[in-house]
């Protein structure tokens, strides 16, 4: 026997009914959307746009519990079953209702009967801790199809061309038969004694103090870093193609960025110690006692932080090339080829990176704010935290003080060092020896244009220093042709 439509809005559950207005229109009920409303309009693409929900034959919305129905069905058998509703459902009709969109409201045990019969899954109906789980195993799926598109993203980048590895092995050669002690630094350097650079005791007239005996320690090793430094630079084609004073300002605007760099990567966390040049282990206090300042700082949070990228030999290598061709420095005479070159080095590096497959997340952005960092923060953190002017060379004047203060006349400390022609270090210069090589001149050109931009930092007055420095613009020159020469 058929029933009689109830007063209650045909084509919904009782609970999803809301008030109408005066004029016929449904008003929202607690503040929420009528489910029929929020599906307007949405049919999945394995529907057909007029398909019925085999239960009540209104607008079917997918596959629920194993059929095709509408989510007024869909809602009404999943409540049934997570509360076991249908044990206490009955009928006023032996179960002979009919149900359609217009009666399914009007009797729950012949609606729940007919979810049965079309075939929806009481066993698909998840109680909470199986939603819980659902929803994890959801939220894990998606993980793993976002780690496959990070892979098949990175296995689709582009890789070095042939072109690029030869730039890469010469840079990395270069690098590596410039790098004091190579792979084994560890096993090969020594710890400077923790009773040396301590505690500053000098001070000096800017108002730092520094530990002579520190000091003394890191000035011993200066002189082989800086020349390795122009090995390096040497050993590039793209660098030994550029006119002589390009590659003098270059190399005082990049001397001190890629030392800190080499010293950075060589971050020890177990010590909590930089080793420098290979050879001498020190750790931050001592570093910052001993002359660089507040650059310490700069360069062991460097260290930690390169630390987590594990870069190669590669790698470094070509942050260094970076570095090196640089075209903020001023003065530049070929801009646009200096340029060209870092683009050069910057494209092979990144395509490098890509041929690595490193596991961090956006790994090539994040090196390339390393290497800004390299260039800013350690060069200019120490002269924009105390006030003081930064170096027109780049270097901040306590780094530059290191580099140079090795050069004053002075019998205890003057030791000069030979390039030779194949640019490895040679044995010491007795004083009567003349003339000086080309090589030998640059890196004292080198030294001596640090030291002085040091002292005029500290205010110091040196009428010597002064006349030396008034003339450095004619002794680059005669290095230039000396270099020239030799080519």
């Amino acid at each position: 026997m058929e029933q009689k439509p109830s007063k209650l809005e045909c084509g919904s559950d009782p609970e999803e009914n809301s008030a109408r207005s005066p004029d016929g229109k449904r008003k929202r009920k607690n503040g929420q959307c009528s489910l029929k409303t929020s599906m307007s309009g949405y049919i999945p693409s394995y529907l057909d746009k007029d398909e019925q929900c085999v239960v009540c034959g209104d607008k079917a919305t997918g596959y629920h519990y194993r059929c095709i129905t509408c989510e007024g069905c869909k809602g009404f058998f999943r409540r049934t079953i997570q509360k076991n509703l249908h044990p206490t459902y009955s009928c006023k009709y032996d179960s002979c209702c009919v149900i359609d969109k217009i009666t399914r409201n009007q009797c729950q045990l012949c609606r729940f009967k007919k979810c049965i019969a079309v075939g929806m899954a009481m066993d698909l109906v998840l109680d909470d801790s199986k939603r819980v789980a659902k929803r994890k195993l959801i939220e894990q799926n998606r993980e793993r199809r976002r780690k496959e598109e990070m892979i098949r993203s990175l296995q689709q980048r582009p890789e070095p061309t042939p072109e690029e590895w030869d730039l890469i092995h010469v840079a990395t050669e270069a690098h590596r038969s410039t790098n004091a002690q190579g792979s084994h630094w560890k096993q090969r350097r020594k710890f400077l004694p923790d009773d040396i650079g301590q505690s500053p005791i000098v001070s000096m007239p800017d108002g730092d103090k520094v530990d002579l005996e520190a000091f003394s320690e890191f000035t011993k090793i200066i002189t082989p870093a800086i020349t390795r430094v122009v090995d390096f630079a040497k050993k590039l084609p793209m660098f030994s193609e550029l006119p002589c004073e390009d590659q003098i300002i270059l190399l005082k605007g990049c001397c001190m960025e890629i030392m800190s760099l080499r010293a950075a990567v060589r971050y020890d966390p177990e010590s909590d110690t930089l080793t420098l040049s290979g050879e001498m282990a020190v750790k931050r206090e001592q570093l910052k006692n001993g002359g660089l300042g507040v650059v310490s700082d700069a360069i062991f949070e460097l260290g930690k932080s390169l630390s987590a990228f594990n870069l190669d030999d590669t790698e470094v290598a070509l942050l260094q090339a970076v570095l090196l061709m640089s075209t903020d420095r001023s003065g530049l005479l070929c801009v646009d080829k200096i340029e060209k070159s870092q683009e050069a080095y910057l494209l092979a590096f990144e395509h490098y990176v890509n041929h690595r497959k490193h596991n961090i997340p956006h790994f090539w952005p994040k090196l390339l704010m390393k290497e800004r960092e390299v260039q800013s923060s350690i060069l200019y953190k120490g002269a924009a935290a105390e006030g003081r002017p930064g170096g027109s060379l780049g270097v901040h004047p306590e780094g530059q003080q290191l580099l140079g203060m090795h050069v004053v006349q002075g019998p205890q400390r003057q030791l000069e060092q030979q390039l030779g022609e194949a640019g490895s270090l040679q044995g010491p210069v007795l004083q009567h020896q003349s003339p000086k090589s080309p090589q030998q001149r640059l890196l004292e050109l080198l030294h001596r244009s640090g030291i002085l931009h040091a002292r005029a930092v500290c205010g110091e007055d040196d009428s010597s220093e002064a006349d030396s420095s008034s003339s450095s613009s004619d002794e680059e020159a005669e290095v230039c042709e000396d270099l020239a020469g030799n080519a």
